[in-house]
C-alpha cells in the first residue's frame, strides 16, 4: 500500500501543480493587461516593473482560489488516466479497494486542506496588502469608496464615530473626523484631523486638529479650539483601520474574527463578515469534498480520447462551485441568512454529490 499511495500522491500532486501553474499563468497575463493603461499615472509615475510586483502579489489570493478547483481538475485527470490505462484495474486486483483508495485520497485532500488554510490566512493577506501598499504609494494612499472608512467604538459614557479618508502607504490616518455623541445620543464634540499616527499604547496622536464642543443646558455654547497635536484613548488599532479599508475576503481567519467581535461589541452589523469568517473555515475542506468526487473517475470505462471530456467536465464542476460559493454568500448578505449555512451550503451539496457518486458508481456498480 505505500507504494501504491506513493504512486497516487506523486500523479496527482504533479497534475495539481501543472493545473495550477497554467490558471496562474493566465491570471498574471489578464491581471497584467488590466495594469497597463495605469502605467505612467498617479502621484509617482506607475512604472512597468511595479505593475510586474504588482501583478505577481495577488498571485496568492488568486492561488487560494483556485486550490480547490486546481486540485479537483488534476485528480480527475489522474484517475480517468489510470482507467484509460488499465493501470487502476490493476491497482484494484493487487488489494486496492474502494475504502482505500477513499483513505488514500483523504490523507491526500487533508494535505491540501491544510496548503488551502496556510495561503489563505498567512501569504494571501501578507501579500494582498503589500500590493495595495505599494499601489497606495503611486495614488497618495488607500482608499475605499468616497467617504473613506467608519468605525464606531463604545467607551464608558459616550459613543464614538470616526471616519477615516484614506491610509497613507506609511500607515498614517489621513483625513480624520471623531463624533463623539453621550449616553442619549446627543452630539458632544466634532474633532478634525489632517492626519494622524498610532501611539505604542494603541491611542491615536492626531496632528492639526480643529476640535468644536457643543454644550447643552441653561445656555448652549458652541466651542472651537485649534491644537497642534491631540491624544485620543481608543481601542481601534491599525489592523482594524486597515481592515476596514480593505475587502473582508482578503482578511485572515483571525483578523475576521476579532473585528466581527468589535463590530457586535459596538452594535454593529457583521453579517457580511461573517459569511466570509465562515466561508474561510469552510474553503479549505472542498479539497476534501473534491477528491472523493474525483475518485468515481477511476471507475469508468471508456476508450482512447474520453479522457479530455471527463477533465472537461471536472472544469465545468469547479467552475460552478466557486460560482455557486460566491452566490449563496451574496444572497445570504441580502436575506439575512444564518452566516455558517450561507457560507457552508455550496460544500454541503457538493459533498452529498460526491458521496451520491461514490456510492453509484463505485459500491452499488
Amino acid at each position: 500500500m505505500k507504494t501504491i499511495r506513493r504512486l497516487i500522491y506523486v500523479e496527482v500532486v504533479q497534475s495539481v501543480a501543472f493545473v495550477s501553474l497554467g490558471f496562474l499563468a493566465l491570471f498574471f497575463f489578464f491581471d497584467f493587461v488590466d495594469e497597463l493603461p495605469n502605467l505612467g499615472k498617479g502621484i509617482q509615475p506607475y512604472r512597468l516593473t511595479q505593475a510586474l510586483l504588482y501583478v505577481a502579489l495577488r498571485m496568492p489570493s488568486h492561488l487560494y482560489e483556485l486550490l480547490p478547483i486546481a486540485v479537483l481538475i488534476g485528480t480527475i485527470f489522474v484517475m480517468a488516466r489510470f482507467a484509460q490505462s488499465s493501470e487502476y484495474t490493476i491497482l484494484r486486483t493487487s488489494g486496492l479497494g474502494p475504502w482505500r483508495a477513499l483513505r488514500a485520497l483523504l490523507l491526500l485532500g487533508f494535505g491540501f486542506t491544510v496548503l488551502t488554510v496556510l495561503t489563505g490566512d498567512y501569504l494571501t493577506p501578507l501579500s494582498d496588502r503589500t500590493a495595495q501598499l505599494l499601489k497606495a504609494r503611486m495614488d497618495g494612499g488607500l482608499y475605499v469608496g468616497s467617504t473613506g472608512a467608519w468605525l464606531k467604538e463604545r467607551q464608558r459614557y459616550n459613543s464614538y464615530n470616526v471616519n477615516v479618508r484614506s491610509l497613507s502607504p506609511d500607515g498614517q490616518l489621513q483625513g480624520i473626523r471623531i463624533f463623539e455623541a453621550d449616553s442619549r445620543g446627543f452630539l458632544v464634540s466634532l474633532t478634525q484631523a489632517t492626519r494622524g499616527t498610532f501611539a505604542d499604547d494603541g491611542a491615536w496622536v492626531l496632528q492639526d486638529v480643529n476640535r468644536t464642543e457643543f454644550t447643552s443646558g441653561d445656555t448652549t455654547r458652541v466651542q472651537h479650539a485649534r491644537l497642534a497635536t491631540l491624544r485620543w484613548p481608543t481601542e481601534i488599532t491599525q489592523e482594524m483601520v486597515a481592515v476596514a479599508l480593505l475587502k473582508p475576503e482578503r482578511m485572515s481567519t483571525i483578523a475576521l474574527f476579532q473585528y466581527i467581535q468589535h463590530l457586535e461589541a459596538n452594535s454593529q452589523t457583521s453579517q457580511r463578515y461573517e459569511i466570509e469568517f465562515w466561508r474561510k473555515v469552510f474553503y479549505p475542506l472542498s479539497c476534501l469534498v473534491m477528491v472523493v468526487l474525483a475518485l468515481p473517475f477511476a471507475y469508468l470505462h471508456f476508450r482512447s480520447g474520453g479522457i479530455t471530456s471527463y477533465v472537461f467536465g471536472g472544469v465545468l464542476i469547479g467552475i460552478s462551485f466557486f460560482l455557486l460559493n460566491n452566490v449563496f454568500g451574496y444572497i445570504g448578505n441580502l436575506q439575512n441568512w444564518v452566516p455558517w449555512i450561507a457560507a457552508g451550503a455550496p460544500g454541503l451539496l457538493y459533498t452529498l454529490l460526491s458521496l451520491g457518486a461514490f456510492g453509484w458508481l463505485v459500491l452499488r456498480r
